[in-house]
Formats: structure tokens, C-alpha cells, sequence
């Protein structure tokens, strides 16, 4: 079985479809950020770029990291005209930021505990003083109680194991919950988790 963590997988699976995710962006990320005030931001796993664009139309300096090329070529294509966005193709489980960012994102990033907390820290580690990590996710809960989402348990996980991914760093807890996302034409919504952190001023 594949643990979704190979950059062919994705290339194949970006090349066969106009967009994986839609151009919108992920309605949670829109809702924790949306009043924060336009900084730089480092969206890790960034996919095709819906929530680097739509971060860099309200003004903030993106990095988007994807280690799927085509998923990047995908994301220029999309990008507004100056928008400014720089496009990385790297590894989230090991990316190092040139400078610090005042958000930084991941968004569906669905790996292997070890695998899962090396891109947890690594986002940490980017954070200025002040700065904001994002984190949401498939929850464990929602391959028998919610809808799509990964159907291996091995990469799912609740917003309680990334805060345990971030033991012993000074990052402050602002948010910790399972969330229901509304899903189209399904019965029942899917379940997500949410942990949102902050490191401290």
C-alpha cells in the first residue's frame, strides 16, 4: 500500500484532472485567517495553490511548497498577475525557510506519525515571534464516522497529536477541535481537525 508520499503518485494524479481541490480556498483556512493582518507566509504541501493565492490576493508575501511539480506548474498558471508568490518544490517534511514567516500552513498534509510530526516542526521552527501555525487535517474519527478523506488509519489524526508533535516547543494553544465540513451531495459531513498555535511575542 502506498503511504501517499510519493511525488510521482501526486504528479499523475494533478496531470489527470483540471484541479484536485477546486480554486477556492479551504473554508477553514479562510476562517482562521481571513482578520489576520497581511504578512509573510509559508504554505506547506501546498498542492495547486488555492490557499497561496488567495493569501497573496489579501496581500500577504507567500512561500507554497509542493514536492509535485506539476502541481506547482498548475499553481503559477493560476496566480494571479503580480501576486508575487514563490513557488518552492521541496519536501514539507524537511523544508527550511530562508527567513521567518508570520503564518504558516498546513492544509490536508496526510502522513505517517514520524513523517506528520517532521513537517509539524519544521512549520514551527519558521514561526517570528508572534506567528501563527495553522494545522488541518482528515481526523482520525472520520474514516468511520465522516465522510472521504484518506482511508488509512496510519495517516490520520486528531488535532490532540500534532499539539503532542509540538511538545516542548513554546508555541501557545489557541485552538484544538474537531470540525464538521459540509460535503456535497453526502449524508453526513466530514470530520476535520484543526489546531491552530501561535509563538508567543
Amino acid at each position: 500500500m502506498s503511504n501517499g508520499w510519493d511525488a510521482d503518485e501526486w504528479d499523475a494524479r494533478y496531470a489527470a484532472s483540471t484541479s484536485v481541490w477546486g480554486g477556492a480556498p479551504n473554508r477553514w483556512v479562510e476562517q482562521e485567517v481571513r482578520d489576520l493582518p497581511p504578512a509573510r507566509a509559508l504554505d506547506l504541501a501546498c498542492g495547486e495553490g488555492r490557499n497561496a493565492i488567495w493569501l497573496a490576493t489579501r496581500g500577504w508575501h507567500v512561500v507554497a511548497v509542493d514536492f509535485s511539480a506539476v502541481a506547482l506548474d498548475k499553481g503559477r498558471a493560476a496566480e494571479p498577475p503580480d501576486a508575487g508568490i514563490e513557488w518552492i518544490s521541496a519536501d514539507a517534511t524537511t523544508y527550511e525557510v530562508d527567513q521567518p514567516v508570520d503564518l504558516a500552513l498546513l492544509c490536508y498534509l496526510q502522513l505517517p506519525a514520524p513523517l506528520r510530526a517532521a513537517a509539524v516542526q519544521h512549520a514551527a521552527r519558521a514561526l517570528d515571534p508572534g506567528g501563527v501555525l495553522l494545522v488541518i487535517a482528515h481526523d482520525s474519527r472520520n474514516l468511520v464516522d465522516g465522510t472521504g478523506g484518506p482511508q488509512d488509519p496510519a495517516v490520520l489524526y486528531t488535532a490532540a497529536e500534532v499539539m503532542n508533535d509540538l511538545a516542548g516547543t513554546d508555541l501557545e494553544l489557541e485552538k484544538a477541535e474537531e470540525v464538521l465540513r459540509p460535503v456535497e451531495n453526502a449524508e453526513r459531513p466530514a470530520i476535520d481537525a484543526l489546531l491552530r498555535v501561535r509563538r508567543p511575542s
